[in-house]
């Protein structure tokens, strides 16, 4: 499911737990809510209030470590393109489809990750792409003529190595999330929250529409968590901008 999606539909149970509450709370005899009961029904959602602020806030911080650590691990794969092609251009004209499979793999990524397929997972686009693979059989056919094109094959190797260690952790942690088990159980902790404030809140408009308001802040949050948690897709995404300077910066004599 979508994060956006998965977001709304949060938001619209919380919403409706709390109107759900104050319809409860108007059929409940007078004793079920009196100065006492209503302390107890606090004391008792302070607890799980308590853990889902922190489960929130774990989540938060988790999904933001992980967007900036695919921004990272982008950049550091646009810098180690770079230097390969500028590695095979050092060893001499023999590097030239090399250098020209390594350019295309690059606008294949480009299209594959930010082409427009933002909504299918980073694994489902980048299925059957073997990616620098091709480029490192080119490599590993290079006859060194001497000292200094063999140092140069084993950095080529060594570098693209490195890429492709890269691009394979994409595709194995791309299509990571919010574990479905724990998304119900933060569900169900909120939604105890928001039956009580529905429970115990006053019957009118400007209650109920704050209500409703930290309703779809509760959502928006978890949306965020969602999406950040797939950096390659949704609406909050990792910018391609290291790959295309990358691409303009490659294939220079």
């Amino acid at each position: 499911m979508a994060a956006l999606e998965t977001g709304c539909i949060i938001a619209l149970l919380l919403a409706c737990s709390a109107l759900l509450g104050t319809r409860i709370s108007r059929r409940l005899p007078d004793h079920h809510l009196s100065a006492d009961s209503k302390e107890a029904i606090k004391l008792a959602t302070a607890v799980v209030g308590t853990l889902s602020a922190l489960a929130l806030g774990f989540l938060v911080a988790s999904a933001k470590t992980t967007f900036d650590d695919a921004e990272t691990e982008l950049k550091t794969s646009a810098a180690r393109l770079i230097l390969l092609d500028r590695v095979l251009a050092q060893y001499g004209p023999e590097t030239t489809d090399a250098r020209a499979n390594l350019a295309n793999l690059v606008k294949s990524r480009i299209d594959l990750t930010w082409g427009g397929m933002a909504g299918e997972p980073i694994g489902t686009r980048m299925a059957g792409d073997l990616g620098i693979e091709p480029v490192q059989k080119l490599l590993r056919a290079l006859a060194p003529k001497d000292d200094v094109q063999r140092l140069l094959k084993e950095r080529a190797l060594q570098v693209s190595s490195g890429i492709a260690e890269a691009h394979w952790l994409v595709l194995e942690t791309g299509n990571e999330g919010l574990p479905s088990a724990f998304l119900v159980v933060l569900t169900f902790w909120l939604i105890v929250i928001f039956l009580t404030f529905g429970l115990l809140s006053p019957h009118n408009g400007t209650v109920l529409s704050i209500i409703i308001v930290c309703a779809l802040s509760v959502g928006g949050a978890v949306f965020i968590i969602n999406d950040m948690a797939h950096p390659y897709g949704g609406l909050i995404y990792v910018s391609d901008e290291p790959l295309r300077i990358a691409l303009s910066q490659m294939g220079r004599a």
